[in-house]
């Protein structure tokens, strides 16, 4: 019985780690795609916005819901873009259930007056959430091109005239632009989220983007043709994540998708660890809903090739990394025992390996997309590899809260929409506190990451009787992480 348990434990810790190692490879392939990338965006054919027959009509939509604290920003910024006004029209698609409805609409107002084509569309319920507003706004809109933009995100005056351009080539339905953080330095948890996105948005995006792989409109700082939007079979609230959802649609429809990293739009970060949770939660739920939802049309089209294919399962799996990664973290303390009791087993443990390589090449990857924004000196890279550890310490210590919005994804529970709170943290010197948004209720969460602080302590103790050390520093940043993720959840509320 005890070997039975034995070899169950040993399969799944090495299937686990065997997805993590080809999940690395997709990374690493990603990267080769990167640096080999050669820009072609100043051959792509574009409009001539000087020539006022070619100057698109552009809708932009801002989809909010109770948001108080950004909503004067917000406004006060998109009413700075910079494009031909009888070619513009803004949505402010406003799904709040609070008094900001009425300050919102006040500026609305004050807007119009200054002869800003701006609506204030309201709806009597939240049916579909995100997705819902925006297919709501797009029966009305009348622009061929709808621009999008959530609450927190502020893009630069000449914004639509950098991105707009690109539509010209008429099997373009998406434009998607890199998103910058305002508020990256307010704290570790904020330099760790920041560090994160720019992987996604660097590496992955233009990795993927580069040999013509399916990637994805990122929700927010990106325009949509609307033929586009229409054809793909508009926007739906089955999943938390519906730009995945739609981005998928219409590339398997043959729309093509063209990514500027050059063009940055900059946005605030959550800075408190519930912020962040809620974030987590349906950015990864979503993803596994996706996976469930997506993955056999992806499989089973024919007109893209197989590595298109192989890149966009890695892509919808993305999210269930962390399951592979939480199930090594907890496996990890029984395989140290197993190798210690059973002796001949150990030329299994030469499969952990695997997880060192995936590592390393992880670093590897992330410091090219990290150096491209940062900088390349060596106080840079002495910088970087504290970031690094820090990011996978505390990416660790989220393995189980994402764990379970992947579990729940992918066995099909349905759940709201959690938006994310925003707080107008713009420097060092704003506080969070007092923010009228945030989660009321600690996360149940909670005690199983203590719990798992102190399971990995042991795992860091457990080492020195067995006197084997190979995975004491993994134990470590487990030990690390989860003691982040804990008390930052215990003081979120100070």
């Amino acid at each position: 019985m005890a070997l039975t348990i034995t070899y169950i434990i040993i399969t799944i810790y090495s299937i686990s780690l065997m997805l993590i190692f080809f999940y690395s490879l997709a990374q690493l392939n990603l990267l080769v795609n990167y640096l080999g990338n050669k820009r072609k965006n100043l051959e792509a054919p574009k409009y001539n916005l000087l020539d006022p027959k070619e100057i698109p009509y552009v809708t932009i939509q801002l989809p909010i819901f109770n948001e108080e604290y950004v909503v004067e920003r917000l406004l006060e910024n998109i009413a700075k873009i910079e494009y031909p006004s009888n070619k513009l029209e803004i949505q402010v698609l406003d799904d709040s259930t609070d008094d900001s409805v009425l300050d919102t609409a006040k500026r609305i107002e004050a807007l119009q007056a200054t002869g800003l084509d701006i609506t204030h569309i309201r709806r009597t319920n939240r049916q579909g959430y995100k997705a819902g507003a925006l297919k709501e706004g797009l029966k009305i809109a009348k622009g061929d091109f709808i621009a999008i933009f959530d609450a927190d995100f502020l893009p630069d005056g000449d914004w639509l005239k950098k991105t707009v351009v690109y539509f010209k080539d008429q099997e373009i339905g998406v434009v998607q632009t890199r998103w910058g953080h305002i508020n990256r330095d307010y704290s570790t948890l904020t330099r760790i989220q920041a560090f994160a996105l720019d992987a996604h948005f660097t590496l992955e995006q233009v990795g993927r983007n580069a040999k013509g792989h399916f990637i994805n409109f990122n929700g927010t700082a990106g325009i949509w043709r609307k033929e586009c939007i229409l054809d793909a079979g508009n926007w739906e609230g089955d999943t938390l994540t519906e730009d995945l959802d739609l981005s998928y649609r219409a590339q398997l429809k043959n729309w093509k998708f063209k990514y500027l990293e050059d063009v940055e739009t900059p946005a605030e970060l959550p800075v408190v660890i519930s912020a962040a949770r809620s974030q987590q939660f349906r950015w990864n739920k979503g993803g596994a809903e996706n996976f469930r939802k997506t993955v056999w049309k992806v499989i089973t089209s024919k007109n893209i090739s197989f590595k298109t294919k192989f890149h966009g399962v890695m892509h919808l799996l993305n999210s269930s990394m962390f399951l592979c990664v939480f199930i090594v973290a907890v496996l990890s303390i029984p395989m140290l025992y197993i190798k210690n009791i059973f002796g001949h087993l150990a030329w299994i443990f030469e499969a952990t390996s695997f997880f060192i390589v995936s590592t390393v090449i992880l670093f590897v990857c992330y410091w090219f997309t990290y150096k491209s924004i940062q900088g390349s000196s060596f106080e840079k890279f002495i910088d970087y590899i504290k970031l690094f550890f820090t990011f996978f310490s505390v990416a660790l210590g989220f393995s189980l809260h994402n764990s379970m919005a992947v579990i729940e994804g992918h066995m099909g529970k349905r759940s709201e929409f959690v938006r994310t709170p925003k707080f107008n943290i713009n420097n060092l010197t704003d506080t969070w506190k007092g923010n009228k948004y945030l989660a009321k209720k600690l996360s149940p969460n909670m005690i199983l990451e203590a719990a798992l602080m102190i399971y990995f302590l042991f795992g860091m103790y457990s080492a020195i009787p067995l006197n084997d050390f190979g995975l004491f520093p993994f134990h470590f940043m487990l030990f690390l992480g989860f003691g982040f993720v804990f008390f930052k959840s215990l003081t979120s509320k100070a």
